[in-house]
């Protein structure tokens, strides 16, 4: 399967919201869809569908560059995974390998010498899946909240 990415425009942005949501079911899809909105015209964040020869659309990877402290990094800006998907019948067939090398070439070309990710501490499909794509564990960090009345 040859795979191909492409930027999320306000034209398919409906393609990476379906996807989103997904994704990340415990937003609000009109929050989500503002956020693909806000997003389209920023320098700070590429968002990107990633397509099979025959145009589905079958996945997409969000990217950031930080400037403020990454865990385990050494440099500024880094590159960052703020979210991967891929649709069900085409996990396991590199397409989200193919998505993070996509990400690393945007990363070299905005001055990033490392990239960065992270995933929660019980999901361990992600942490086995950025292993194998030659991330190496910097750090296991539990957050803490406290409501204040």
């Amino acid at each position: 399967m040859k795979l191909s990415t492409i930027e999320v425009t306000s034209a398919n942005a409906s393609e990476w919201l379906s996807m989103a949501i997904q994704l990340w079911p415990e937003y609000d899809p009109g929050e989500l869809s503002q956020i693909v909105s806000d997003g389209i015209q920023s320098k700070k964040y590429r968002r990107l569908l990633c397509q099979n020869d025959s145009g589905v659309y079958v996945g997409f990877i969000d990217l950031s560059l930080r400037h403020d402290y990454v865990e385990g990094s050494s440099t500024s800006p880094v590159a960052y995974i703020e979210g991967i998907y891929v649709k069900s019948d085409y996990r396991n067939l590199g397409v989200a390998k193919f998505m993070v090398s996509e990400a690393g070439n945007w990363a070299k070309q905005n001055g990033c010498s490392e990239i960065g990710s992270d995933t929660s501490l019980t999901n361990i499909d992600s942490q086995n899946f950025h292993e194998r794509v030659g991330f190496e564990k910097s750090d296991v960090v539990v957050h803490f909240i406290k409501k204040l009345a």
